[in-house]
């Protein structure tokens, strides 16, 4: 069995935890492969659909692909499986009107002419039954083998910390006054964001952490409390809650917007706390801040859950098994 892996891009984050670092599981079971980024234009899609000959089954991460493209791999009865992990059928978080044409159109599209959907949580997979009868769910995992227990420590410091790219960043600019509270209402605390950009306080001591993946995981074991904050709206329900899986396999507590996957993945007062008002926000992390042993109750517990069900150890798996299927 052959499949051509059609990605964003080698260093895009979902191509990287979705597909490639699923790569070191195929080669014991069958499975050959090929990894290409999307042809740039109409020449470069002409040079790769002239080697699918070769592959059984195209595996498309994400973008939809031209129809003259799927109509052509439908033609040679090439199985197609389309993996999402994001509500690509909505606008993002930042515009005025949520709903797009264009984009349901094209979403659409993408799945009348695939075999099998991937979605990456169930508010996902409920968008893609409206289009398509097999649709799976796969979340976007860790590697448990990376991802370590962090030390607990005796620290004067706590730091609440978040991870992200710069395209999420005004999340945490939106939740600035939550961060602003805690900086006033306690001396002992600073303010982490592993990004590429960063947001300015005034009353919070913010360490700025320029985002590597060779120092990640190191970072992240440095944090006391992880935070994803959200807004209650459709983009956001398509989020996968990876850095809340990054948060929890470290061993970290975390707080969250209760929204989309972060509820599956976070139990509210078990290993972590779900916060949905700003005021909800200061309670929880204050909880947090005062209770140490709580802090690393919910970390421990979080890890577990994550081992037990979101690293890409327990769920290679699964989808070497859709993989396989006729």
């Amino acid at each position: 069995m052959k499949i051509s892996f059609l990605i964003q891009g080698f260093h895009v984050a979902a191509s990287r935890y979705r597909v490639i670092q699923y790569l070191p599981f195929f080669q014991s079971t069958g499975i050959d492969y090929d990894v290409r980024e999307f042809p740039k234009d109409f020449k470069g899609w002409i040079e790769y659909l002239k080697g699918i000959k070769s592959f059984d089954t195209v595996f498309i991460q994400r973008k939809r692909v031209p129809l003259p493209v799927l109509l052509y791999l439908k033609q040679k009865k090439k199985k197609t499986i389309y993996d999402f992990d994001d509500a690509v059928m909505f606008r993002n978080s930042l515009a005025k009107n949520p709903y797009s044409l264009r984009r349901r159109l094209s979403f659409k599209r993408m799945l009348t002419y695939t075999d099998m959907v991937i979605a990456g949580n169930n508010f996902l997979k409920k968008e893609a039954q409206k289009y398509h009868d097999n649709v799976k769910v796969l979340p976007t995992p860790i590697d448990g083998d990376r991802y370590t227990q962090k030390e607990y420590g005796e620290n004067e410091i706590v730091n609440i910390g978040w991870i992200g790219d710069h395209g999420s960043i005004h999340y945490m600019e939106s939740y600035k006054d939550v961060w602003e509270d805690i900086g006033n209402n306690y001396k002992n605390v600073m303010l982490t964001i592993i990004c590429d950009t960063f947001i300015e306080t005034r009353f919070i001591k913010l360490n700025r952490v320029p985002w590597r993946y060779e120092t990640e995981v190191e970072e992240l074991k440095k944090l006391d409390i992880g935070v994803m904050p959200l807004f209650n709206d459709l983009w956001s329900m398509g989020k996968c809650g990876y850095k809340i899986i990054q948060y929890m396999g470290a061993g970290v507590a975390t707080v969250c917007t209760p929204v989309g996957i972060n509820m599956d993945v976070v139990e509210d007062g078990v290993n972590g706390f779900w916060a949905q008002t700003k005021r909800d926000w200061v309670e929880k992390l204050s909880i947090l801040i005062e209770d140490r042993d709580l802090r690393i109750s919910m970390g421990k517990e979080g890890r577990k859950k994550v081992i037990n069900g979101y690293t890409v150890q327990a769920c290679a798996p699964k989808l070497i098994k859709w993989l396989k299927e006729e």
